[in-house]
């Protein structure tokens, strides 16, 4: 191969995406009929750039982003395509969900390459081993199997976090932590084996508004350090303008819009991120005018029928249309699509 090849290949392998997921569904089987809790959903996500996946609690976000480590119940049938490109050639042009969720390949990966913040880091360290401990275990898993080196790797971690006096903070339980040092913690334990590809699953949501700053902060600088990828699954909008390089809004297992985040923000399509975006206080805005609201509450998605998701909700809605058919996704420009039959007048798998 000659130089000039070499170089055009390891181009376009950084051209292609880090994680490509396609048609990923997700089933359970519920006493009143199959719930179809993720539908039929499509997104990719770059080296070193950050996916926001935004939605209302309950439309699927959590469940995608655990069954791309496979972590999900076993409850949840799941098919699809969860395409993995990672930088070691071992590694590379894997569909994650061909693995054994129990099996020596996705445990390889999953911590070393593909690294998760839960939600509630309270729930997600274990009460009975101090947090230096658990922060070793994934080092030694992963990195080494040195101890001394391994603490020495997690102390340095603790540091890059913010906290301070690490060696007394490295034999301390998790009940000993407040809420902003357990999600600092949780975040050096995922970072402390350099991942490609770090899945943040609501890291704020416990958090008041100050050291929801500070994660945020720390969790860019760390990203421009590592240069890593970010999927962050959250329903705050202002933490996907700040975070944020593109944006995906989930809504009832299903993803109804997708583009750039200044895209989104300054030309919303589809009437759920309208009414997300007007729901948002602004500041500068008139105390005397009440914010919008969204009227209803998601539905169960259990045997539905086909018709749009949001149709009992939406007051753009069109009778005869939105609630018979399937929403085809449809193209605004080469990267902003939507779901919605303001756009389109085609029943999901017609012919144009």
């Amino acid at each position: 191969m000659t130089t000039q090849t070499a170089q055009a290949a390891q181009a376009a392998k950084e051209e292609r995406p880090l994680l490509s997921v396609q048609d990923l569904k997700i089933r359970i089987q519920m006493e009143n009929g199959v719930m179809h809790a993720v539908d039929g959903v499509d997104f990719e996500i770059k080296k070193g750039k950050t996916l926001g996946l935004v939605g209302e609690s309950g439309c699927g976000k959590s469940l995608t982003s655990r069954a791309i480590i496979g972590i999900n119940p076993k409850e949840c049938e799941t098919t699809g395509t969860i395409g993995y490109d990672s930088a070691d050639a071992a590694d590379s042009e894997l569909n994650l969900l061909s693995l054994d969720p129990k099996g020596k390949r996705i445990r390889s990966i999953r911590g070393r390459k593909i690294a998760m913040i839960f939600q509630e880091p309270m729930t997600a360290f274990s009460p009975m081993y101090t947090i230096g401990n658990q922060i070793m275990e994934a080092i030694r898993t992963h990195r080494t199997k040195n101890k001394k080196e391994a603490k020495k790797i997690a102390l340095e971690m603790l540091g890059k976090v913010g906290i301070s006096d690490q060696e007394k903070r490295f034999d301390q339980y998790p009940h000993e932590f407040s809420g902003g040092m357990r999600q600092r913690a949780m975040i050096s334990m995922a970072l402390s084996c350099n991942p490609e590809l770090l899945i943040a699953d609501e890291p704020t949501t416990a958090l008041d508004v100050t050291i929801q700053a500070q994660v945020l902060e720390l969790m860019q600088s760390l990203q421009r350090e590592f240069g890593m990828a970010i999927l962050l699954v959250t329903h705050d909008l202002g933490i996907i303008a700040e975070m944020c390089d593109e944006v995906a809004v989930m809504y009832l297992g299903k993803i109804v819009e997708q583009a750039p985040v200044k895209e989104l923000f300054y030309n919303p399509k589809h009437p759920y991120t309208k009414g997300l975006l007007k729901s948002m206080p602004r500041l500068g805005g008139e105390k005397s005018v009440r914010l919008d609201s969204i009227e209803g509450s998601v539905p169960m998605p259990i045997d539905m029928p086909p018709m749009c998701g949001f149709y009992e909700r939406c007051k753009d809605r069109i009778e005869g249309v939105c609630n018979v058919n399937a929403v085809p996704k449809t193209d605004i420009s080469d990267q902003h699509t939507v779901r919605c039959f303001l756009y389109t007048d085609r029943p999901e798998g017609e012919s144009p």
